[in-house]
């Protein structure tokens, strides 16, 4: 058995979703590609993919064994470009994931800049506010919002976000603007449910953590619903910061409560650090990191 080219066979029937359409990219036969995945089963002693006539899926021992397929063979192409002297044009596919509002207002401009800039590097971007597992689902990189736990993960600070209370100039006009946050009890609130509880808003000042009683008129599961009834005037609301820093640019919401915002989480573009580093991630790494933590540092973010 051919351990490498088995290997590939794998990676490109799950890729494919079917034996019979990694046949077809293959260019061999389709009891060629079912036999190499056999061998491999055979060898390991395990069942990797679970066979349908409809689609592939992995076993639990198949998901890790087809991530490390996957690193095995970027490192053996990358080794043979380097040998070759094919460093000059990073190419291949990107695989990147993303908060979905962080993603969509920081990541993708980059993202789409990186294309322009490198022709031969195609990327796929998976805006979700699920984590990945990097190794177990063959992602690349992603942005992380939130303290690291210990891992063999890469992580590169690119800045860090803040809960900030804001709300549209007009609403302000109406209600008056709140100078403490036990002033909102007398406010009438847009609480989104990932950053806030419905009843109570949370907040620290140097001295103490408050919890302080609200009123929501409204309650949303994301951001973007948030900021809008915000912007309408339905009333005061609780995000982070990037997810306003638009519309506070823009001057249709105005941030209050500075002195009692909650200290900077931190955000990261993380990756695995197993040499040899692939060309086309580190090409991403060094063209965003620099972007994104400019953009994180600009005016309204933090």
């Amino acid at each position: 058995m051919d351990r490498f080219e088995s290997m590939s066979t794998l990676v490109a029937a799950f890729e494919a979703g079917s034996l019979s359409a990694a046949a077809r990219r293959l260019g061999m036969p389709l009891a060629t590609v079912s036999r190499k995945v056999s061998e491999l089963e055979q060898h390991l002693g395990t069942r990797i993919l679970n066979r349908s006539s409809r689609q592939l899926t992995l076993t639990d021992a198949g998901r890790s064994y087809l991530a490390a397929c996957k690193r095995i063979l970027d490192q053996v192409s990358e080794a043979e470009r380097a040998a070759t002297g094919e460093y000059s044009s990073p190419r291949g596919d990107l695989t990147i994931t993303a908060p979905l509002v962080f993603g969509r207002l920081h990541v993708l401009p980059i993202v789409a800049e990186f294309l322009r800039v490198y022709p031969d590097i195609d990327v796929w971007m998976v805006l979700s506010d699920r984590v990945a597992n990097l190794f177990e689902e063959q992602v690349d990189a992603a942005i992380r919002v939130g303290e690291l736990p210990d891992s063999s993960l890469v992580a590169a600070r690119i800045g860090g976000i803040r809960r900030v209370v804001c709300a549209s100039p007009a609403y302000l006009a109406a209600h008056g603007t709140p100078k403490k946050p036990e002033e909102l009890s007398n406010h009438e609130c847009v609480t989104f449910e990932a950053v806030s509880s419905p009843q109570s808003w949370q907040f620290k000042d140097a001295k103490r953590e408050t919890s302080v009683a609200v009123h929501s008129r409204l309650a949303v599961n994301t951001a973007e619903a948030a900021i809008d009834a915000a912007i309408m005037g339905v009333g005061i609301t609780r995000v982070l910061s990037y997810q306003c820093a638009v519309a506070e640019r823009a001057g249709t919401l105005v941030r209050v409560l500075r002195a009692y915002e909650s200290t900077p989480t931190p955000v990261n573009l993380v990756y695995s650090g197993q040499p040899p580093l692939p060309l086309k991630l580190r090409a991403f790494i060094d063209f965003a990191a620099p972007r994104l933590k400019a953009s994180l540092a600009g005016p309204s973010t933090v």
